[in-house]
């Protein structure tokens, strides 16, 4: 599977962005997607997850209420609806791709990677 992110920029607090990432290659309907952040001097972390079918999702606390995850998969494309932006949200954003078929925030338990966005978030 081959990820492409697009979507960031900069915004100001308060303001809203939507990241997009478009797999091709193996088959992309049966993965479990994630989101994750990395900002400078920080450990990568967990933003939001998807089930295969989309019946599941997941969040990070720190998101939860403002960012919503959501997947086309005649499009091959996930999503990240990211709402009241706030400047600790600044970060360069992954998305990945599990062929797991059970839900992880962890990065280690991710098989692919997109190439990252960055958000930026001024106050």
């Amino acid at each position: 599977v081959q990820l492409q992110a697009s979507g960031g920029g900069l915004v100001q607090a308060g303001g809203s962005l939507r990241l997009s990432c478009t797999a091709s290659g193996r088959t992309f309907s049966s993965s479990f997607m994630g989101w994750f952040r990395q900002a400078p001097g920080k450990e990568r972390e967990f933003v939001a997850a998807i089930s295969w079918s989309g019946g599941r999702r997941y969040y990070a606390g720190s998101v939860k209420g403002r960012f919503t995850i959501s997947r086309d998969n005649a499009k091959n494309t996930v999503y990240l609806q990211m709402n009241s932006l706030k400047p600790e949200d600044t970060a360069v954003y992954y998305c990945a791709a599990s062929i797991a078929t059970m839900y992880s925030p962890t990065p280690a338990d991710y098989n692919y990677w997109g190439q990252g966005t960055q958000v930026t978030v001024s106050s």
